[in-house]
Protein backbone atom coordinates (compact mmCIF):
# COMPACT_ATOMS: atom_id res chain seq x y z
CA UNK A 1 0.00 0.00 0.00
CA UNK A 2 2.82 2.40 0.62
CA UNK A 3 3.85 2.02 -2.96
CA UNK A 4 0.76 3.18 -4.07
CA UNK A 5 0.56 6.28 -1.83
CA UNK A 6 3.52 7.59 -3.23
CA UNK A 7 2.82 6.95 -6.61
CA UNK A 8 -0.54 8.88 -6.12
CA UNK A 9 1.42 11.95 -4.48
CA UNK A 10 3.60 11.71 -7.11
CA UNK A 11 0.46 11.65 -9.73
CA UNK A 12 -1.03 14.84 -7.60
CA UNK A 13 2.78 16.87 -7.88
CA UNK A 14 2.60 16.09 -11.56
CA UNK A 15 -1.17 17.81 -12.06
CA UNK A 16 -0.31 20.78 -10.39
CA UNK A 17 2.98 21.68 -12.53
CA UNK A 18 1.74 24.45 -14.93
CA UNK A 19 2.21 23.72 -18.54
CA UNK A 20 4.87 26.50 -20.49
CA UNK A 21 3.30 27.10 -24.08
CA UNK A 22 4.50 29.46 -25.97
CA UNK A 23 1.41 30.61 -26.55
CA UNK A 24 1.80 32.04 -23.10
CA UNK A 25 5.37 33.77 -23.42
CA UNK A 26 5.69 37.10 -25.16
CA UNK A 27 8.03 37.78 -28.24
CA UNK A 28 11.01 39.03 -27.84
CA UNK A 29 13.88 40.82 -28.92
CA UNK A 30 16.95 38.22 -28.86
CA UNK A 31 20.73 39.93 -27.87
CA UNK A 32 21.40 39.81 -31.66
CA UNK A 33 18.50 41.91 -32.52
CA UNK A 34 18.69 44.31 -29.70
CA UNK A 35 22.42 45.17 -30.46
CA UNK A 36 21.33 46.02 -34.24
CA UNK A 37 18.55 48.10 -33.37
CA UNK A 38 20.97 50.12 -30.75
CA UNK A 39 23.55 50.57 -32.28
CA UNK A 40 21.82 52.28 -35.07
CA UNK A 41 19.80 54.06 -31.94
CA UNK A 42 23.18 55.29 -31.08
CA UNK A 43 23.89 56.56 -34.43
CA UNK A 44 21.06 58.56 -34.22
CA UNK A 45 21.24 60.19 -30.99
CA UNK A 46 24.91 60.95 -31.65
CA UNK A 47 23.71 62.84 -34.52
CA UNK A 48 20.80 64.83 -32.39
CA UNK A 49 18.00 63.36 -34.09
CA UNK A 50 16.79 60.72 -31.63
CA UNK A 51 16.74 61.27 -27.82
CA UNK A 52 14.25 58.49 -26.07
CA UNK A 53 12.92 54.88 -26.74
CA UNK A 54 10.75 52.20 -25.33
CA UNK A 55 10.65 48.54 -25.63
CA UNK A 56 6.81 46.23 -25.53
CA UNK A 57 7.11 43.38 -25.64
CA UNK A 58 3.86 41.58 -26.52
CA UNK A 59 2.10 38.49 -26.89
CA UNK A 60 1.68 38.60 -30.55
CA UNK A 61 4.95 41.47 -31.24
CA UNK A 62 8.29 42.80 -29.74
CA UNK A 63 8.20 46.65 -30.68
CA UNK A 64 11.02 49.06 -30.40
CA UNK A 65 9.55 52.76 -30.33
CA UNK A 66 12.06 55.50 -30.90
CA UNK A 67 10.99 59.56 -29.55
CA UNK A 68 12.65 62.43 -30.66
CA UNK A 69 11.34 63.92 -27.32
CA UNK A 70 9.81 61.79 -24.60
CA UNK A 71 6.78 63.09 -24.12
CA UNK A 72 5.75 62.46 -27.93
CA UNK A 73 4.14 59.93 -30.03
CA UNK A 74 7.05 57.44 -31.24
CA UNK A 75 8.69 59.03 -34.90
CA UNK A 76 9.24 55.43 -35.36
CA UNK A 77 8.58 52.05 -34.71
CA UNK A 78 10.90 48.59 -35.33
CA UNK A 79 8.68 45.77 -35.25
CA UNK A 80 9.24 42.23 -34.60
CA UNK A 81 6.17 40.10 -36.16
CA UNK A 82 6.78 36.13 -36.14
CA UNK A 83 3.33 35.63 -37.75
CA UNK A 84 4.58 37.31 -40.66
CA UNK A 85 8.05 35.95 -40.97
CA UNK A 86 7.13 33.37 -43.40
CA UNK A 87 5.20 36.02 -45.86
CA UNK A 88 6.59 39.65 -46.11
CA UNK A 89 9.05 39.07 -42.97
CA UNK A 90 8.82 39.58 -39.35
CA UNK A 91 10.80 42.77 -39.31
CA UNK A 92 9.42 46.39 -39.98
CA UNK A 93 10.21 50.11 -39.56
CA UNK A 94 6.68 52.04 -39.26
CA UNK A 95 6.38 55.49 -39.23
CA UNK A 96 4.85 57.87 -36.86
CA UNK A 97 1.50 57.67 -39.38
CA UNK A 98 1.15 54.03 -39.73
CA UNK A 99 3.21 54.10 -42.93
CA UNK A 100 5.28 50.73 -43.39
CA UNK A 101 8.74 52.16 -44.75
CA UNK A 102 10.50 49.12 -44.87
CA UNK A 103 9.57 45.68 -44.38
CA UNK A 104 11.86 42.46 -44.92
CA UNK A 105 13.24 38.87 -43.54
CA UNK A 106 16.37 40.06 -42.24
CA UNK A 107 16.74 42.75 -39.22
CA UNK A 108 19.84 44.33 -40.75
CA UNK A 109 18.50 44.93 -44.02
CA UNK A 110 15.54 46.34 -42.97
CA UNK A 111 17.35 48.57 -40.28
CA UNK A 112 19.57 49.99 -43.68
CA UNK A 113 16.69 52.53 -43.98
CA UNK A 114 18.45 54.81 -41.43
CA UNK A 115 22.00 54.87 -42.95
CA UNK A 116 23.09 57.94 -43.82
CA UNK A 117 24.30 58.34 -47.30
CA UNK A 118 26.95 60.96 -48.86
CA UNK A 119 25.66 62.94 -51.85
CA UNK A 120 27.10 65.49 -54.08
CA UNK A 121 26.28 69.31 -53.26
CA UNK A 122 26.76 71.83 -55.95
CA UNK A 123 26.72 75.11 -55.62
Amino acid sequence: MESNAGGDDSQRQAKLIPLVRNNDLPITFDRRELNQILRVYGFMVSAGEWRDYAIDHLSDRAIFSVFRRTSEVPMFRIEKNPKLSRKQGAYSVIAASGLILKRGHELDRVLRIFDKTLSIVRS
